[in-house]
């Protein structure tokens, strides 16, 4: 992997999806730490006795770690909240220059269990929340690209595979995470001439966050902490945006390539050795 990027996300504007919790807000504080410039979008303005977090908690996080926060109330539905978002950003940062699609909804339900209501949001967050997002920053990437800005495009989506195993459980669901996937796969050149990277970022285990407590029946404790997928994402970020483009990236694989193979501290409970795999991962 050729890397001519600096090591640091310092002055860097991130516009990131689903940024209130989870692994949306662990990457946005990762970049955070390093002075980085943070669009928040989300949702989640009031506090959700069943999804703790906020925009307002989470800008308060961010500027504790270091960075500068913008909040951006946004539904990904909307392309002209999304729009409104983007404005914002670039008439208090300036520019944008890295885009993570984080916001994702989920329904591990078969197909008579799956109400289209349900069918719906998934898609329109999931992918048309996707393509959205990029269409409406791509001018701003394309601005970076040209000022030397390193701009990154990154899809929190699987490597893509037709194993039946991985739909018939949850076929809409996977359509959707797979509709992400499939952004990258098609971005990655159209977007290539623009100087523009997007990548792909899955975890190998299972990550304890709100959603993942709603799902009955899983061990928690078997699970890691956003901040894997942080701390991978954030190597891909500080990669060279021209020659780090059109990947899957796993998490746990991805840090061993940069020599980070000690992963114990990710754990939700250290020592733990039989943690559950995620989804999508052969």
């Amino acid at each position: 992997m050729t890397e001519t990027a600096p090591r640091s996300l310092a002055g860097k504007t991130l516009f990131i999806t689903g940024a209130s919790r989870g692994i949306g807000l662990a990457i946005a504080t990762r970049a955070a730490r390093d002075g980085a410039r943070i669009v928040l979008v989300a949702k989640t303005v009031e506090p959700n006795p069943r999804l703790p977090g906020t925009l307002a908690s989470a800008a308060a996080q961010i500027e504790a770690a270091g960075g500068e926060a913008l909040i951006a109330p946004t539904d990904i539905r909307d392309e002209n909240a999304i729009a409104a978002a983007v404005r914002n950003a670039l008439e208090r940062f300036g520019s944008i220059d890295i885009l993570v699609n984080n916001a994702s909804a989920i329904s591990l339900t078969s197909t008579p269990e799956t109400p289209m209501k349900r069918f719906d949001l998934l898609f329109g967050v999931d992918v048309r929340g996707t393509f959205a997002c990029t269409q409406a920053c791509l001018a701003a990437l394309t601005g970076s690209a040209a000022t030397g800005g390193n701009p990154h495009v990154l899809n929190l989506s699987p490597p893509l595979s037709l194993d039946p195993r991985w739909f018939a459980p949850h076929v809409a669901y996977t359509m959707a995470k797979y509709g992400m996937s499939m952004c990258t796969l098609g971005h990655a050149p159209e977007f290539r001439g623009r100087g523009i990277a997007v990548n792909s970022l899955w975890p190998r285990t299972l990550i304890a966050t709100a959603a993942l407590q709603m799902i009955p029946g899983l061990d928690h404790r078997k699970a890691r902490t956003p901040q894997i997928v942080a701390e991978a994402a954030w190597w891909i970020l500080t990669s060279d945006a021209r020659a780090v483009t059109g990947n899957f990236f796993i998490d746990e694989v991805l840090l061993a390539q940069h020599g980070v193979t000690d992963l114990d501290r990710f754990s939700v409970e250290p020592g733990t050795r039989d943690l559950l795999q995620d989804l999508f991962v052969d």
